[in-house]
């Protein structure tokens, strides 16, 4: 690694022009969430330009699933940052992230509008209703990673069930607590392996909450800015599993307690996350709006994102002894089905939510396409909400 940041394969610099283009048009069709982002980012980087080497760019991935926060945030981030150091690192990762901002900022004003059009109440019931099923997708394909990394041991597959069962309950219970259960499983796990390894085989995956800093748990008291700030810092800072791990660390915040949104409109918020291109965690920006209009809306998108910069910035250099880290390792490993728990368990609220009858038509239509079929996500927000214009034009409520 040069002084400037980039892999020492890199023959020529690349220009600020060209990450800007090529980071941006990743950020506009960059639909499908991480899957989606990591796959253009390798056309791009290894495959067309060849500005990375498979394993540069294999080992980017395996070095951002350890930290916290939006992973394919970060891996573009990190791509960029070895091609052009520091300077390439933000002028990539604004513009991958930018696009999708832009989008969901201008959707939040239209969704959570006073008086919004019959269509749009429509389309957003008919979105909403499919949320939890999204949830239920999104817990059961972290399963299978996460039970390799704990291993094959009947003693490790209890304890990755009582994990997964103590993230569930927290979801429904704890609100903006789970955090703290999380961080337990993955320490309780330190506890137990004690620097052994008995994972049997490993996997890869099972993403899990780090406790890189609790956060300043008052600073809702600082009003309304300073409780986006600390939503948004929990969203960027401390959660791990993949961008749906931030529903059940915002929606008690959001709904609850502070009453920024009604649990329909969270849904809202939800499925605009999932439709738009770029980081699912753009979902935090519609809850920032929802509290404080567009300067809230981007406070929080700048404090969630903040640290997938700093991590890149200050730490790239350092990531191979990250991942070399055992109790690292370990407290993933015990925090991951944790949070695989925690995001199948926000499932229940979410449906809870639900306020009208043919919305449960909807989703049962959503759990068939996702979780059997297992097709894709946005073709299924997509149909819920042509659904929900359809019901609204039939004089179903909210007609």
């Amino acid at each position: 690694m040069g002084p400037d940041g980039r892999t020492a394969g890199t023959e020529r610099v690349v220009g600020l022009g060209t990450i800007a283009r090529e980071w941006g048009r990743i950020g506009i069709t960059g639909f499908g969430g991480p899957p989606a982002h990591i796959l253009l980012l390798r056309r791009l980087c290894v495959e067309r330009r060849q500005w990375l080497s498979p394993e540069e760019f294999e080992d980017g991935i395996a070095a951002t699933n350890l930290l916290p926060g939006p992973a394919s945030t970060q891996l573009a981030v990190l791509t960029a940052w070895r091609l052009r150091g520091a300077p390439g690192a933000l002028v990539g990762g604004v513009c991958f992230i930018g696009p999708g901002l832009v989008l969901i900022l201008a959707l939040a004003a239209l969704f959570l509008a006073g008086d919004p059009p019959l269509w749009v109440l429509g389309a957003a019931a008919g979105a909403g209703a499919a949320v939890p099923a999204v949830a239920v997708q999104a817990a059961t394909s972290l399963v299978p990673a996460s039970l390799g990394r704990m291993g094959r041991a009947r003693a490790a597959r209890a304890r990755w069930a009582g994990y997964a069962l103590a993230g569930a309950v927290a979801a429904v219970l704890t609100g903006p607590w789970l955090v703290l259960v999380l961080i337990a499983a993955g320490l309780a796990e330190i506890a137990v392996r004690g620097g052994r390894d008995d994972r049997g085989t490993g996997g890869s995956g099972g993403r899990a909450v780090l406790p890189l800093a609790t956060g300043p748990l008052a600073l809702g008291g600082l009003g309304v800015l300073g409780a986006v700030a600390w939503v948004a810092f929990k969203v960027g800072a401390l959660s791990y599993g993949g961008g749906f791990v931030i529903i059940p660390l915002m929606r008690d915040d959001a709904v609850n307690r502070y009453h920024w949104m009604t649990d329909g409109q969270f849904l809202n918020a939800v499925a605009l996350g999932q439709v738009t291109p770029g980081p699912v965690v753009h979902t935090v920006a519609a809850v920032g709006y929802a509290a404080a209009g567009l300067g809230g809306g981007l406070l929080a998108a700048a404090v969630a994102f903040a640290p997938s910069f700093l991590f890149v910035l200050l730490g790239g250099r350092h990531f191979d002894r990250l991942r070399a880290d055992r109790r690292v390792r370990d407290f993933l490993t015990g925090a991951g089905p944790a949070v695989t728990g925690a995001i199948a368990g926000s499932a229940l609220p979410l449906a809870a939510s639900l306020g009208y009858g043919w919305q449960w038509g909807v989703l049962a239509g959503a759990l068939l396409w996702l979780v059997l079929a297992r097709r894709g996500v946005v073709l299924a927000l997509l149909a819920a909400g042509a659904a929900g214009v359809l019901a609204v034009a039939a004089g179903l409520p909210p007609a």
